[in-house]
C-alpha cells in the first residue's frame, strides 16, 4: 500500500462529519475516530511499518499512551523487533499500581507514537510519566496532526515531533 493509499484508506473509515468535542475542549465540524483506522489489520500493520521505519538504533523502547496509542506501539513493536511500554493515564489501585505497564529501565531511550493530535496535552502528559521514570524521549511520532497547535506546544516543551500525515495529506477541508 502507497503512502497515499494508506492516507485516502484512513480518511474513507474514519473521517467523521458532523459536531464534535474534541478532548482539548474545542469544537470541530468533523472527527477522525482514531479507533475506526486502527482496528482496521491493513491500516494499522502499514502504520507500524512507517513509525518503525523512524525508529532510530538509539531508541530501546516504544511507548504509547492508553487508550488509542496501545495498539500502534504494538504494531510498531512487532514491525521494528523493539519492546514497547503502555502509558497509563492514571495509576491503577492494584496490582502494582503503576502509571507504566511493561518493563522500562532508567535511562533508556523511547520514542512515543500517538494517535491523532489536536493540542498534544495527552501526549505531552506521557512524555512526563515517561521522563518522571527517567526515560529519554527520542521524539515523539503521530499518525495525524491536525495543525491546530501540537507542533508548537510539543516543540516549545523540547521534544522532536514528526507526524506520519496530517489532515491536508487526507484531504480534510474544515
Amino acid at each position: 500500500m502507497t503512502r497515499e493509499q494508506l492516507a485516502q484508506r484512513i480518511a474513507e473509515v474514519s473521517l467523521l462529519r458532523g459536531e464534535f468535542t474534541l478532548r482539548s475542549g474545542r469544537k470541530s465540524n468533523y472527527y477522525l475516530d482514531k479507533y475506526r483506522f486502527e482496528t482496521q489489520p491493513e491500516v494499522l500493520a502499514e502504520l507500524g511499518k512507517l513509525f518503525a521505519a523512524k525508529v532510530s538504533p538509539r531508541v530501546d523502547r516504544i511507548a504509547g499512551a492508553e487508550l488509542g496509542a496501545v495498539a500502534l506501539a504494538a504494531a510498531t513493536s512487532l514491525a521494528c523487533g523493539k519492546p514497547f511500554v503502555i502509558v497509563r493515564n492514571q495509576k491503577k489501585d492494584y496490582g502494582t499500581a503503576t502509571l507504566i505497564e511493561g518493563i522500562l529501565n532508567p535511562g533508556e531511550t523511547v520514542v512515543i507514537v500517538e494517535d491523532v493530535l489536536t493540542t498534544g496535552g495527552q501526549v505531552l502528559e506521557a512524555a512526563k510519566t515517561l521522563k518522571d521514570a527517567g526515560a529519554r524521549i527520542d521524539r515523539i511520532i503521530a499518525v495525524i496532526d491536525r495543525q491546530e497547535g501540537a507542533r508548537a506546544n510539543i516543540e516549545s516543551a523540547g521534544y522532536v515531533f514528526e507526524s506520519l500525515f496530517t489532515t491536508a495529506d487526507l484531504g480534510v477541508t474544515k
